[in-house]
């Protein structure tokens, strides 16, 4: 009996682990216990009969909401009743206390009224949707068991937090309710609800109730069964044995719950909590969906705390008892109302609209406009399209700015992960292939292996900011391939083939080779990246910092307002906060509501900017004597000028994207992915009139180094300029 509660059964004793749902403090028979049972059971069936819903366009129209919920699900088999916890407060306050304080009593008998109310509904309600009705059926919904799917609008009244972080030690046995994202999932397993044991000596029988979640249930270890019979030989110990096909099993699933990537504390790791969910809740979701769960925060003694821990030591869990995905294409936290939808509405029919976004992106950077628009039609992205044959087009857009160091590039990455709804920012150096998709772990507990979604999983219908891009691994970066195109992760490791979601925009940041981007080396040597990863962004960004005195004095004087205003202007940084969030929930109206198209006219003109743009990359490889450009061009491209359109459109809120939109789209694309193509120098052009001045000192150089016959190592002649105050890569050139 040690750590556990017994209960008589049929003279038995049968014992459970520890889950909150034993009342230390009274007697199982007492019979005020029975009074409050019978008046809980009575309560739980008036508020599902009775409870009322208004609706119609005068809202004077009712209707009998659970009721005829319960009747609807009925005809599945598997009848689920989802109640709002909210309706229960309105009717019966203590109720809903009762239900808060303490589930593990309260929850079971909830069901049971729900599964009264369903055996006591008229055949004719229980029939077929005609209201025909038959006796099977209602012999069928005779024997059903309700599930009953706890949620709230609202906060809790009992425990109103709703981070990870407040599960703490008072809230055991207690319902909370949480928000997070699912990070793994195992296999579902099925959890006996009542079993049917068997003595191996006097072949009675004696049927044990299973307790829910992680509690199990302990085989007596004496038989009573034959106690009253006069003359019977007293069973041995330990004599029963389980009949499997006599017995009651449910599904049950064991998932992992994360914190958001964006409430986790600076510099804290993120927390987790196990999660368990049994018959309909189970396959409800996968690695990456972001959801809101309402369970019983219970305890359990896992396998991993048997070595050497006291017997004291519990491992939490939460026990489901419902769990809602975040709806819609962004983020289903925000819940819009009429004025603000009047506001984005007014918004977006303003003429300079575009120039109105584009200035709010990253204000506290200068200059860099293209980039800003970049960042802009990232964050909004174009229409995801499903094709005939079943196969998808991805409307996320990618960006890759790549250049020399301080040119703000990880203030736009930092800045589009704190505007973007769902984001997750990682660095190339600190991030692995598994940790970019997905990895297979082994449960510490059940030893079984289950899925672990990476980065770009947990930022699905969202973006991925990636820094230092270059350091990452080439191994590494070819895994993110399928993801930024086919926008899915194909797993088949440890006995696992799947495939997960990974609809995500990438936005990276990278620097050449050596460090800085040489104008001396043609732009195979600066963009250090593979073709078949710089095709799958939608633009490529050459960020350089030219040696301009009015350019930094403008730059100079920006960066020194900003430190000297640096937390002296409150109104400023409020109104500078409130536009921010502002743009983040207009972002997200406008991923869910509006999902433009091309009109025939734009079709046209895109058509034949892309053969112009093939053949300028044409043109471009054979300047540098190569067979294909340092940029490719590709059909890709041409999809990403189609994007770019879609998401300048969506940005207005327009269902379709006209002449100016692409006019617009090729004009960013030109001065981004075409300048990159045309980067560089060429054996014709050789950077600017004092680079030239420079190479031909330097080939002088060499000439008076070496006389016509000489012989010398190329290390040798490169150390010795070197030692005289050239520079090798311009050494390099001069030599070529």
């Amino acid at each position: 009996m040690t750590n556990g509660a017994h209960a008589h059964i049929l003279e038995g004793r049968v014992y459970y682990s520890f889950q909150g749902l034993q009342d230390t403090g009274r007697d199982q028979g007492d019979d005020d216990m029975e009074l409050s049972r019978s008046a809980a059971i009575k309560n739980f069936r008036d508020f599902i009969e009775n409870f009322e819903v208004v609706f119609g366009p005068d809202e004077h129209t009712k209707s009998n909401h659970y009721r005829n919920e319960l009747r609807r699900t009925s005809h599945s088999g598997y009848p689920v009743l989802s109640v709002d916890l909210q309706h229960v407060r309105r009717c019966n306050t203590n109720l809903a206390d009762l239900l808060e304080l303490k589930p593990t009593e309260y929850l079971p008998l909830f069901e049971e009224a729900a599964s009264v109310v369903l055996r006591q509904l008229p055949a004719r309600e229980v029939g077929d949707d005609d209201g025909a009705g038959d006796d099977n059926a209602r012999a069928n919904a005779a024997h059903q068991d309700v599930q009953v799917v706890l949620f709230s609008t609202a906060p809790l009244d009992q425990s109103p937090s709703m981070s990870i972080r407040d599960l703490e030690a008072d809230r055991v046995t207690k319902m909370v309710m949480v928000t997070g994202i699912v990070t793994a999932s195992s296999k579902p397993r099925h959890k006996a609800t009542r079993l049917l044991i068997q003595c191996n000596h006097c072949k009675g029988t004696m049927s044990m109730a299973c307790k829910p979640g992680m509690g199990g249930a302990f085989l007596p270890r004496v038989c009573n069964l034959s106690a009253g019979i006069p003359g019977a030989e007293k069973c041995p110990v330990d004599p029963f044995i389980i009949v499997p096909d006599r017995s009651n099993y449910v599904d049950q699933q064991t998932l992992k719950l994360q914190e958001k990537p964006e409430d986790v504390p600076t510099g804290d790791l993120p927390r987790t909590v196990m999660l368990v969910v049994d018959r309909q809740l189970c396959h409800t979701a996968t690695p990456g969906t972001r959801v809101t769960v309402m369970g019983i925060y219970s305890t359990f003694r896992g396998k991993a705390m048997d070595k050497g821990s006291a017997a004291t030591l519990q491992q939490p869990y939460l026990r489901v008892v419902s769990m809602v995905p975040d709806a819609g294409d962004a983020h289903s936290r925000f819940k819009f109302t009429t004025e603000e939808i009047q506001e984005f509405q007014r918004f977006a029919v303003q003429d300079n609209l575009h120039d109105e976004i584009f200035g709010r992106i990253a204000p506290n950077i200068f200059g860099s406009e293209k980039i800003k628009q970049a960042v802009a039609v990232l964050l909004f992205g174009g229409a995801r399209k499903t094709m005939p044959d079943g196969t998808n087009r991805r409307g996320d857009i990618n960006v890759l700015l790549l250049g020399d160091p301080s040119t703000a590039k990880s203030q736009f990455l930092k800045y589009a992960s704190k505007v973007a709804p769902i984001s997750v920012y990682t660095s190339g150096k600190g991030s692995s292939a598994a940790g970019l998709t997905a990895s297979v772990v082994q449960d510490a507990n059940s030893r079984e292996f289950h899925l672990e979604g990476g980065a770009m999983v947990l930022a699905d219908n969202g973006v991925v900011c990636i820094d230092e891009f270059d350091k990452m691994r080439p191994e590494d970066r070819v895994a993110i391939h399928e993801a930024m195109e086919q926008q899915t992760i194909s797993i088949a490791k440890a006995g696992i083939t799947t495939m997960l979601k990974s609809r995500t925009s990438v936005l990276a940041a990278a620097n050449p080779p050596s460090g800085r981007y040489d104008d001396l080396k043609s732009a195979q040597e600066n963009i250090d990246l593979q073709s078949t990863i710089l095709s799958r962004f939608d633009l490529i960004f050459i960020v350089k910092d030219p040696a301009s005195r009015e350019m930094d004095l403008k730059i100079a004087r920006h960066v020194l307002d900003n430190h000297r205003m640096a937390g002296a202007r409150s109104e400023a940084m409020e109104e500078n906060r409130q536009d921010c969030e502002f743009l983040k929930r207009y972002i997200h109206y406008c991923r869910s509501q509006c999902s433009p198209r091309l009109s025939e006219d734009a079709e046209e003109k895109l058509a034949a900017y892309y053969v112009q743009i093939r053949g300028e990359a044409r043109g471009a490889a054979q300047r540098e004597d190569t067979d294909s450009p340092p940029v490719p061009i590709t059909v890709r491209q041409l999809e990403a000028v189609i994007r770019i359109s879609e998401a300048l459109a969506r940005m207005a809120l327009q269902p379709q994207a006209t002449m100016a939109h692409v006019e617009m789209a090729i004009q960013l694309f030109t001065a981004s992915t075409m300048d990159a193509v045309k980067s560089g120098i060429t054996q014709f052009d050789v950077g600017n009139e004092s680079q030239r001045g420079q190479l031909h000192r330097l080939e002088d150089k060499v000439r008076r180094r070496m006389h016509i016959g000489s012989v010398m190592t190329l290390r040798r002649l490169l150390d010795e300029m070197v030692g005289l105050g050239e520079a090798e890569p311009m050494v390099m050139r001069a030599l070529v």
